[in-house]
């Protein structure tokens, strides 16, 4: 009699065993969100790919607006959207380019768009003043984000989500830092070129093929386990580049499948060589520290580590000093 019941214990267990097996296979799993049972007759037809499976975001840009500006490109679209990259302290840097290359009206007859890029500050009193900031200017969206070295790329992304949602009929897009002069004659007549027709698929700046710092003291530190390859893909500087504006919607949608890097110039390379799109070296982009001289400034369309009043000095001196040849 235990032999018979013992029998019977298996068998039922088997039986159930294949019962769950069965419905695993021909019902759909709690992912899918399709109304049609998703059977083993379906992967046998012919248009199926791994495209139609929708797979959930490793990096899920989740942050919240503070502060928007989303009306910005409705009455006129820009040519140029050009991204500042600040900080809650850098009041004085953001005025200087207000007042100079980054005017909204350089340009008679060309749209351009200014916006500064900030996270949230764990000062109130500072988000607060970066609030009423905006209320005067109207250049500047924040996310909800801490604002840090660290989510630089968090920054960029915000720039890019900003421009594809609101302003995605523009032409170029510029991102830059607050730090940074430039030298907007150059940018526009003689790099984009408003006459001529607009490109797509397009990014170029000051391009830089290197591999990961393994110094735990540098500022540019990469851990082997966030980064495990010895080289970078070909990426611009980020204290400047330029795209087309159809490369913003591109580079954001794919950041939300590629797992985040601190390193914001790098990680927008990574993005890069996952579309397919090859950064162009453009020697106007320069990336460091260049001792002034009218003449050289005239050459190059970015130069870095420029403070709040060597902005205005090289652009009171390249407005009034036209008529000077070098």
């Amino acid at each position: 009699m235990a032999s018979k019941v013992s029998c019977l214990y298996v068998l039922t267990v088997v039986c159930w065993a294949s019962a769950l097996w069965y419905l695993s296979i021909t019902r759909p799993t709690s992912s899918y969100t399709g109304s049609k049972p998703f059977s083993h007759l379906t992967v046998a037809r012919k248009n199926f790919t791994f495209g139609n499976i929708r797979t959930r975001p490793i990096n899920p840009h989740s942050f919240e607006f503070l502060i928007n500006e989303p009306n910005k490109c409705e009455k006129n679209i820009p040519f140029l959207v050009i991204l500042i990259s600040t900080t809650h302290k850098e009041f004085d840097a953001r005025q200087a380019i207000r007042e100079t290359w980054g005017d909204e009206n350089n340009f008679e007859g060309i749209k351009i768009a200014t916006l500064f890029l900030l996270g949230k500050n764990a000062d109130p009193v500072l988000n607060q003043m970066v609030e009423q900031e905006s209320q005067i200017f109207h250049d500047i969206i924040v996310e909800d984000f801490i604002d840090s070295y660290h989510n630089l790329t968090l920054k960029t992304l915000m720039g890019m989500r900003w421009v594809a949602t609101f302003c995605s009929k523009a032409k170029y897009v510029m991102k830059t830092d607050s730090d940074i002069f430039v030298n907007m004659d150059n940018l526009i007549y003689k790099l984009l070129k408003p006459s001529t027709k607009p490109r797509r698929r397009y990014f170029t700046g000051y391009v830089i093929n290197g591999g990961p710092i393994r110094d735990v003291r540098s500022k540019w530190y990469m851990p082997r386990d966030l980064y495990p390859d010895s080289n970078y893909p070909p990426f611009c500087s980020g204290t400047g580049y330029i795209f087309s504006a159809d490369v913003a919607e591109l580079i954001y949608k794919t950041s939300l499948h590629t797992r985040l890097l601190h390193l914001e110039d790098v990680y927008v390379g990574l993005c890069l060589r996952k579309l397919g799109i090859h950064p162009f070296q453009n020697s106007g982009f320069n990336h460091w520290k260049m001792a002034y001289s009218l003449c050289r400034y005239r050459r190059v369309i970015t130069v870095h580590q420029i403070s709040p009043e060597e902005m205005h000095r090289i652009w009171n001196d390249m407005s009034s000093k036209k008529h000077l040849r070098c």
